[in-house]
């Protein structure tokens, strides 16, 4: 990772500063299969199965404004990592960009918290898949109970670490499988809610459609605080395509291409879902099934044979989310590792399938054993991880946004446009998700906030603010013992990485 030129304040473009080799796939990945990974990351079926009668409890109607109302800061900070990714297109995305930003110790922090978030989400993620699982098996009975749910769940972040130790090449292929079919039964029901609605059979209690929808304003500020948040989560994921840019051809301009177009689809499929479902079975009907939006439309839209396909749907995006959670993840230890922030093993690929091999398995256990962990403790506890990962997916996406203001603030001399793409825009983005997640850190603090507590405190609150503060413990043991990293400057922190490498491959 060399150093960030000075540009001059003409509007020719920076010289791109490639990160060292870390031994993986290059090239194998065009655009297509970038934005289908940015997509299938966020798992639209997965986040709207688990998190939209979340959102509706709180904004009621207003759910679609506040739908389009968090889009925005995730346009501004996906312009926050193409513009990163232009200048350093490195797999560590975040730790890289704050290390050279702000030193060691606060990239340190952003690593950890993408490790942390995709950590947290993958034990919500096991959930709903052991859980559809049986369901599509016509086994109801069993999904309710937690030893089977839960056998299936680590079962599943079993094979998914399997195909992603396989290789870049056959993980994209079964993203598109997976993404496509999950597209397919979110269309379905769009299309049958619409239908039916229109035809005036629609639920007792639906809602009319009107512009006010549009309103993101719950009535509170901690109301909006808190489902922003949610509806963070439910947009996060697309940064995923930028994870593998040293995969990807043209590696500094086709991921954040991917990233940014992401979520223009997103913010499509989400307002639709969430207007054809409010149109036609009303917010009381979505918040009382908030814990599984999907699986409740389908009895009621397609019937029991109908609503296997939405089953089949929410569990294919499940599988993509696993998929592409781990992936991301893996990522962001090798690039750690590469640049000596944490233990040399982690750098490790695969010789033959070029793969962060030790990485991509470290993920998987520890994922299982989080899952087991939280599954052992109380079903309140798993259903606090997904408010949790929400506020470190703003700790690490706001980190970002600063990071690009800082590290791009001289080429933002060079016209109207540099200045909105690398300060302004990112630097609103970064505002938002930085407030937002102050504020929750807040609101979730009493124990009535969450579904569980202890100590008087929040769930939320607990399995959130913890992580950081693990992390803050995880980075005081990581700079006791990686003196190299943690004492260079900024501009040195590429030839370290560099170093270590060439050590490695001289091994």
């Amino acid at each position: 990772m060399a150093p960030l030129a000075q540009p001059a304040r003409e509007t020719a473009p920076s010289r791109i500063h490639h990160a060292p080799d870390k031994g993986l796939r290059s090239g194998a990945l065009g655009f297509l299969s970038s934005l289908v990974i940015a997509v299938s990351s966020t798992a639209p079926a997965y986040s709207l199965a688990a998190t939209l009668g979340l959102v509706v409890a709180i904004s009621g109607v207003r759910t679609p404004g506040m739908l389009v109302f968090a889009f925005l800061p995730m346009l501004c900070i996906a312009v926050a990592f193409r513009e990163l990714n232009k200048v350093e297109p490195d797999c560590g995305t975040t730790f890289a960009w704050a290390t050279r930003a702000f030193g060691p110790r606060t990239g340190w922090l952003g690593g950890w918290g993408i490790i942390a978030a995709d950590v947290i989400v993958m034990a919500s993620l096991a959930q709903v898949m052991g859980r559809y699982a049986l369901l599509l098996v016509g086994a109801p009975g069993l999904a309710g109970q937690t030893l089977p749910v839960a056998a299936i769940g680590v079962l599943f972040i079993a094979v998914m670490t399997w195909v992603c130790y396989r290789g870049i090449e056959v993980s994209a292929r079964l993203q598109q499988v997976l993404l496509a079919i999950e597209i397919l039964g979110l269309i379905v029901l769009v299309v049958v809610a619409v239908a039916k609605t229109a035809s005036g059979h629609a639920m007792t209690g639906h809602a009319s459609l009107s512009l006010s929808w549009l309103d993101p304003w719950p009535g509170s500020f901690t109301g909006l605080s808190d489902s922003f948040l949610l509806a963070v989560f439910i947009y996060w994921g697309w940064d995923a395509a930028l994870s593998v840019n040293e995969e990807t051809r043209d590696s500094a301009r086709t991921p954040g291409r991917a990233a940014t177009t992401s979520t223009l689809v997103l913010v499509a499929v989400f307002a639709l879902v969430c207007t054809a479902a409010l149109a036609y079975a009303g917010p009381a009907f979505l918040s009382a099934n908030s814990g599984d939006v999907l699986a409740a439309l389908a009895g009621q839209l397609l019937g029991t044979t109908g609503g296997k396909l939405l089953v089949l749907c929410v569990l294919t995006s499940t599988a993509a989310s696993t998929q592409t959670t781990i992936m991301p993840t893996a990522r962001a230890v090798l690039s750690m590792a590469a640049h000596g922030a944490i233990p040399a093993r982690f750098a490790a690929v695969h010789p033959r399938f070029r793969t962060p091999g030790f990485a991509t398995v470290a993920m998987g256990v520890v994922s299982a054993a989080f899952y087991v962990l939280l599954t052992a403790s109380s079903a309140n506890v798993l259903a606090d991880a997904a408010s949790a990962t929400g506020l470190l997916i703003a700790f690490y996406y706001g980190l970002t946004g600063l990071a690009c203001v800082w590290l791009l603030r001289h080429e933002a001399r060079g016209g109207a446009k540099a200045l909105w793409t690398k300060t302004i825009v990112p630097g609103l983005g970064a505002v938002a998700l930085l407030g937002a997640f102050a504020w929750s850190i807040k609101s979730y603090l009493p124990a009535s906030s969450s579904y569980s507590s202890a100590f008087g405190l929040g769930g939320v609150f607990l399995i959130g603010a913890g992580a950081l503060l693990l992390g803050a413990l995880l980075l005081a043991l990581a700079a006791s013992r990686r003196g190299p990293f943690f004492t260079r400057t900024r501009a040195q922190v590429g030839t370290l990485a560099q170093d270590m490498l060439e050590g490695r491959d001289q091994a």
